[in-house]
């Protein structure tokens, strides 16, 4: 079947519609450190040929989540270092997933205006939205490469999967179970055994290396023991001790599970696609159940809903639920035209389009003498400032948060210093930024520059305008 140019110009509008929106989020101040910065950072010194040390957290970036997806991304900076490219590798990432959920749908046996409703009904989901609006994530990259992925294991193209699972993994550690889950299903429902078998050993081999041996060496912490620290420490403190609850603690993990959040999560993440899909073509969802318990089972409200990453991973598999269901013959909404209009409608209710004239309005009151104090940077030198202005500085090798656990700073080690102190963002509140005002006023070394609307521009004067 020949692909539809509608199809086309679908994946290119949402991209574009996608880009402008992360543009626009950006220019409002509304990106933050954590993520954007930190992987901002991280790339532009990997493109300069410098360790990749995340300044404010004090590790390389693959400690992370073994994010190696960052040094090809590091290509593009090289070319122009710039934060734009992660924008548009995102919005691109999210978008072209469209084009092999037709394939797939085509490879199904779906019609031609059926396969082309199921690619809009994707550009629609308001996960993909959501998600470009949140920062920068790796992980957007992994969907098109999950459904590539499949494709090949469907195609008997065994090398083309491998590297598809390659590419996959490079994106983020936590991928990894997520192949593994993959790997299950094509082994056991699809009857490919041989790619189920090496998603299945491969990913769960990466996901022990990775959790074991190369983030604690990379950061000097467990990733096991971090992640129980915040999201599942009623499980345990290391990655052994959760499994063993997993299975020997019902009652720990029952409680967690069966609760309101989960039960409101699981609607909001079914409702989009939920008249396209039945009971009896749930199989591709076999391979979701590692990115959904994790999610289910945390203590992090983040991952309880559709505006975050942390869905990313079974997105792929929700769509090939809906494809394997209308190939059946189910679903009770079977019609191109009614399909498009249920995903337009759950767009319109769930996709947080009014955040742009809502939540990303609230900072505009400083917004010019952000973009003022931002523009009187003209060197590498050091920066601290709020986590909300740091992604537009981040392209250095040192820029520090005026965040908590920030006091202990040394001043001597900064060139510039830009508060907001109207809007001290992030872990931030406005008496830790009078905290570093009363320093910085006392540092002859310092001199204000300007002062408007709440925001403070200080530049140090022992040290020079000599750019790197």
């Amino acid at each position: 079947m020949k692909f539809p140019v509608s199809l086309a110009r679908s994946i290119a509008l949402a991209t574009l519609l996608l880009l402008l929106s992360s543009i626009a989020r950006h220019i409002l101040f509304q990106s933050n450190a954590l993520d954007l910065g930190w992987f901002d950072q991280g790339t532009y010194l990997i493109s300069r040929g410098k360790n990749p040390i995340v300044s404010f957290v004090g590790y390389h970036i693959l400690g992370d989540h073994a994010a190696f997806i960052f040094y090809p991304i590091a290509l593009f900076y090289k070319i122009y270092p710039s934060v734009y490219w992660l924008f548009l590798i995102q919005a691109l990432s999210l978008s072209i997933g469209a084009f092999p959920l037709w394939q797939l749908s085509v490879q199904a046996g779906l019609k031609e205006r059926q396969a082309l409703a199921v690619s809009i009904v994707y550009l629609l989901y308001p996960l993909v939205f959501n998600v470009n609006l949140f920062d920068f994530h790796p992980e957007v990259i992994a969907v098109p490469a999950i459904l590539w992925a499949v494709l090949a294991a469907r195609s008997n193209r065994f090398w083309l999967f491998c590297l598809a699972l390659l590419v996959i993994v490079s994106c983020k550690a936590i991928l990894s179970l997520t192949v593994a889950g993959m790997g299950f299903w094509l082994f056991v429902f699809e009857k490919k055994r041989k790619c189920g078998s090496i998603a299945l050993i491969s990913g769960t081999i990466w996901f022990i290396v990775t959790a074991k041996i190369l983030i604690p060496l990379l950061t000097g912490k467990d990733a096991a023991a971090e992640m129980a620290d915040s999201r599942y420490s009623y499980l345990g403190e290391s990655l052994g001790e959760i499994i063993r609850n997993l299975f020997l603690s019902p009652d720990r993990v029952f409680s967690h599970l069966f609760t309101g959040a989960n039960l409101e999560y699981l609607i909001l993440l079914f409702i989009p696609v939920i008249p396209f899909l039945s009971p009896r073509t749930l199989a591709p969802l076999t391979a979701a159940i590692p990115a959904l318990a994790l999610n289910l089972l945390a203590d992090h409200f983040p991952q309880k809903n559709i505006t975050t990453q942390y869905s990313l991973p079974i997105l792929p598999f929700l769509f090939l639920a809906v494809i394997a269901t209308l190939a059946n013959g189910g679903g009770w909404l079977r019609k191109p035209k009614w399909m498009i209009l249920w995903a337009t409608i759950a767009f319109v209710a769930l996709a947080k389009y009014g955040y742009f004239w809502s939540r990303y309005l609230t900072t505009l009151d400083t917004w010019q003498a952000t973009r003022q104090a931002v523009a009187a940077v003209k060197t590498n030198g050091a920066v601290l400032t709020t986590a909300s202005i740091a992604p537009h500085l981040t392209q250095r090798e040192d820029i520090q948060l005026a965040i908590e656990g920030s006091e202990k700073l040394d001043l001597s080690r900064f060139e510039y210093i830009i508060l907001d102190r109207r809007h001290p963002g992030w872990s931030s509140s406005p008496e830790r930024i009078d905290f570093w005002l009363d320093r910085v006023r006392d540092d002859r070394n310092f001199k204000l520059v300007f002062e408007r609307d709440d925001v403070f521009f200080y530049k140090s004067v022992t040290k020079n305008d000599e750019t790197e």
